[in-house]
């Protein structure tokens, strides 16, 4: 099933999901409406638990070059900019958030931006050929709305050196930075992306999301705070049907019975 909005591109292919970045004569730039649909795209996908991986992308061999330069040098009106900077926290907050396992898939500039969504997903894969940056300086602003995603993403001490010069690196060295987690070449991308898709799976889609929700209830509370909310959860997980499940199949030496023997072409997700 697709759908279109008007700046992304829905294909839903259980137990996946593909969001395509779709303004290719921009070089998928995000402007506005990009950052409404990307918020109503994941969204749309947050209490489906048929979906258990989201693969982002950009059409025409582009991730995203960065925020629409056009539409960001128009005067905002008085009040306009704030609710567009609110508009935008939300679209990374909720992709940083999604209960699915969100995999960004690179190619071509992830720029500022760009950059920025990243920096949210679960996972990070890069063509060997594509470059990364957080230009914003060199353009007279700063990567305001991203830093706090940017910061978590690569700590303190790189962002610093990063956002403070402007250069644009490879995939290589943005894996190194820990930015993207592999830089794989162009022709075998699609097979990785698709080996990791046949590892999500074997996963269980209730665990997928309590885990999602775990890692940001206990990443920023003292671990005393948190031991109540852990010992619940993973007592509900051990009783809950998947759970069960699960703890059966391992001991009789079997699959559960969600273990999907994946068949969804890479070409599926690129539609």
């Amino acid at each position: 099933m697709t759908s279109q909005y008007q700046t992304v591109s829905v294909t839903i292919a259980p137990p996946f999901a593909s969001i395509i970045l779709n303004r290719p004569e921009a070089k998928n730039a995000m402007n506005n409406q990009m950052v409404v649909d990307l918020i109503a795209a994941f969204e749309s996908l947050a209490d489906n638990r048929s979906v258990r991986a989201v693969v982002l992308s950009g059409t025409g061999g582009t991730f995203c070059a960065g925020g629409d330069l056009k539409e960001m040098a128009s005067v905002p009106q008085e009040g306009k900019e704030d609710h567009f900077s609110a508009t935008l926290d939300k679209m990374l907050q909720t992709i940083n958030q999604a209960p699915q396992v969100v995999i960004a898939k690179i190619q071509g500039a992830a720029m500022g931006g760009g950059f920025g969504i990243v920096c949210v997903t679960d996972i990070a894969l890069a063509s060997t050929e594509a470059k990364l940056g957080l230009p914003e300086v060199r353009l007279g602003i700063v990567p305001a709305l991203i830093s706090p995603y940017v910061i978590e993403r690569i700590g303190l001490t790189r962002a610093r050196e990063l956002m403070l010069t402007g250069r644009r690196f490879d995939a290589t060295t943005a894996c190194a930075y820990g930015i993207i987690h592999e830089a794989i070449p162009a022709d075998k991308l699609d097979a990785r992306l698709m080996t990791i898709l046949d590892e999500i799976s074997q996963c269980s889609a209730s665990a997928l999301a309590a885990c999602k929700q775990l890692i940001f209830s206990v990443k920023d509370a003292p671990t005393a705070s948190t031991i109540d909310y852990r010992a619940n959860l993973l007592a509900d997980l051990r009783r809950s049907e998947d759970g069960q499940e699960g703890m059966r199949a391992f001991i009789e030496k079997r699959k559960p019975k969600w273990a999907i023997a994946s068949q969804t072409d890479s070409s599926e997700l690129q539609k």
